[in-house]
């Protein structure tokens, strides 16, 4: 690990000016480059306190053994040799977005002469127009059959139109009219070009010039009583509004537009573009990136944009391009961006409208991606051993902790103040094994308290179950029910994860030291700096952020905070949906409906007569005491306002719905999980 300040430039040395720089490690490799629009100023801040670094900037810096820089002359450039030398390089610790899927295009080769229309992927070639991307290949050929009845353009390959050409017989498609036949001269080379430039118009969205002239021709057919010949043009036109039918219009002012979302958490992004030209989306795509340094949304959109046009020009660039996050700043980006295209190009967030609507259908879209990629990372088992593999080496363990508990603490302000344990095996989740608690030992907000007591009632039931069992007396264990179901907390973890820093693991070690197990290991994680902190330990485990362990580590704890919110929200809904029925003994849900149906409220109800209350289905006479004497006891709630019209409203939470229930608001319970 290198000193940074081993390989600082002298001060004054950098020159305040815009430019590019380089860290590169021992071997001169280039490991990561940045763009500045003061070099001095950018450069300063690698080289303060690497207490005061971000771990990943800190990692970079350690990794580094020298920098170095080029002076340019304004941040455009600047802009275009770092995407030059990002692609040169390679290095490790910048964002390299990768392809989730290598995305195919239809493209047509306008450099040859006669034009071909086909299926392509990888590097766009000179001369060659491109559509897309496309989902599917087979999207591409269902397309162009449609379109292949208007525009017959060449579809075979070199050696099939040479042996055409050979022959003087064309192919099928020439047969059948779906091509025309250029390799038997049917038509010239100039006008099969004419045809592949309509084709090309056609898929630009230039559609209505054609559906308009063959519907001219159609009728003019028609008129001179040519049936066939009209019949012909009325199946073209079908087929190119089917073929329309494939690309929604989703903007009524014919944009030409690329919307760009990002979904992303503390170790990955994933960014999905959506292609729209004439109004219509012509293509998708998506890639995935692992965040190995820090780095803002702005900063993400701007490494997207490059990736995405660094190799384009004219009008591959449209004219508008629409994002969740500017770039900082965001003029020379722009200022790129016109200039690879020729002429304005418009960078903004939308903010209302069809664009808005459709930039949200993006961001589900850049989600559901991330979120697919984490199930396939989760799902793989060799990425899942491997992520055991260095949270032991990690944390100094003997061995893989196949089972892994992680507990976290949730409250509002000390209200409800409740914990949660969620299990993970192999690296993956045990949803059945996961465990609510509510904090009974005390009131008031402390979580490290909390946490002691949710490992001591946690570790004292496991061991209060291997006693029951006679697992010490014997040395055999029976860790089930009779019906064959595991008993609640019978299998020991062996790694406790907590949420939170020293104090929180602290806690969590003395619980166990109290309870005396010495057998599972204990260690928190941080959520500012995602460090890994062991008891008794001054300074924090600190895992690459591209480690599967820390990955791991991270789903394991942002699904206890997830399991523990959803309870705490639900605890507190409860708590306020709560009525003075609650306290009746005996009285469940249908006959508490059955009240509240038959009175209409509770402010009626608690005005009512032993009798009136009694000539509700399902309540005698003892029922209806009780109830009323509840309902005398509790305190009325305050009247409802209306704030619009200051209004006192009659009716009282509990009211009857359009429906015939009772009104509840909240959110509902969550099912999974045993409380404890």
């Amino acid at each position: 690990m290198a000193d940074p300040s081993s390989y600082r430039p002298k001060p004054g040395q950098i020159p305040d000016s815009p430019g590019v720089y380089r860290f590169r490690d021992e071997h001169r490799r280039v490991i990561y480059v940045g763009k500045a629009k003061s070099l001095r100023q950018r450069l300063a801040n690698y080289f303060q306190d690497l207490a005061g670094l971000h771990p990943r900037t800190r990692s970079m810096v350690t990794t580094a053994a020298s920098v170095e820089w080029t002076v340019v002359s304004t941040e455009v450039e600047a802009l275009q040799l770092e995407y030059s030398w990002i692609k040169e390089f390679d290095p490790r610790f910048n964002v390299k977005y990768r392809d989730d899927k290598s995305y195919p295009y239809l493209a047509v080769t306008m450099n040859e002469e006669f034009p071909r229309v086909q299926v392509m992927r990888g590097h766009k070639r000179k001369g060659v127009r491109y559509f897309g991307p496309y989902g599917h290949a087979w999207a591409i050929r269902d397309t162009v059959d449609l379109l292949l009845r208007v525009f017959p353009v060449r579809t075979c390959s070199a050696g099939v139109f040479k042996n055409a050409a050979r022959t003087g017989r064309p192919c099928l498609l020439g047969y059948i009219g779906k091509c025309s036949a250029p390799c038997v001269e049917r038509v010239s080379a100039e006008e099969h070009r004419e045809l592949a430039e309509e084709f090309c118009d056609f898929m630009a969205g230039r559609t209505g010039t054609y559906l308009r002239r063959l519907e001219k021709q159609m009728t003019e057919a028609a008129e001179e009583m040519e049936y066939e010949r009209a019949a012909r043009l009325r199946d073209d036109i079908e087929a190119l509004k089917k073929a329309m039918e494939k690309n929604a219009v989703v903007l009524a002012d014919a944009t030409d537009a690329d919307l760009i979302a990002v979904a992303e958490d503390e170790l990955e992004a994933a960014v999905q573009i959506f292609h729209v030209r004439g109004g219509r989306v012509r293509g998708q795509r998506g890639w995935v990136t692992d965040k190995v340094e820090e780095i803002t949304t702005g900063a993400l959109v701007e490494h997207a944009l490059q990736q995405l046009y660094g190799e384009e020009k004219g009008d591959s660039v449209p004219k508008e391009v629409l994002v969740p996050a500017l770039p900082d700043p965001v003029e020379p980006v722009q200022e790129w961006l016109t200039e690879r295209r020729g002429s304005a190009v418009s960078l903004r967030i939308p903010q209302r409208g069809d664009k808005k609507a459709l930039m949200e259908t993006v961001e589900r879209n850049a989600q559901q991606a991330l979120v697919l990629h984490k199930t396939k990372r989760a799902s793989d088992l060799t990425t899942r051993s491997r992520a055991l593999e260095e949270i032991a080496e990690a944390l100094d363990l003997d061995s893989a902790p196949l089972r892994i508990e992680c507990y976290d603490i949730s409250h509002l302000q000390g209200d409800d103040v409740v914990a949660s344990m969620v299990v993970f095996e192999d690296g993956l989740q045990r949803k059945s094994e996961y465990r609510r608690f509510q904090i009974k030992g005390f009131e008031g907000q402390d979580d490290v308290r909390s946490m002691h007591e949710v490992i001591n009632r946690r570790f004292r039931r496991y061991l209060a179950e291997k006693e029951k069992t006679g697992e010490w007396a014997d040395g055999e264990s029976t860790l089930t029910e009779e019906d064959g179901r595991p008993k609640k907390f019978a299998y020991p973890p062996q790694l406790v994860v907590v949420d939170g820093g020293q104090p929180q693991v602290a806690a969590a070690k003395k619980a166990l030291d109290e309870l005396g197990i010495d057998d599972v290991a204990v260690c928190g994680l941080a959520k500012r700096l995602e460090e890994v902190w062991l008891p008794d330990e001054d300074d924090p485990v600190v895992l690459p952020r591209t480690s599967e362990g820390l990955y791991l580590l991270q789903r394991v704890r942002d699904e206890a905070h997830r399991f523990a919110i959803t309870y705490q929200r639900t605890k507190r809904a409860k708590r306020f949906r709560s009525s003075p029925l609650d306290d009746v003994p005996g009285l469940g849900d249908t006959r508490k409906q059955a009240l509240l149906k038959h009175f209409g409220s509770l402010k009626k109800l608690r005005s009512a007569t032993i009798d009136q209350i009694c000539e509700v289905p399902g309540i005698g006479r003892k029922t209806a005491e009780t109830i009323a004497v509840a309902l005398a006891q509790a305190a009325p709630a305050a009247p409802a306002v209306n704030t619009a019209t200051g209004e006192i409203m009659e009716e009282e939470p509990g009211t009857m719905g359009s429906s015939g229930q009772p009104v509840a608001m909240g959110a509902p319970d969550e099912r999974r999980g045993q409380e404890t």
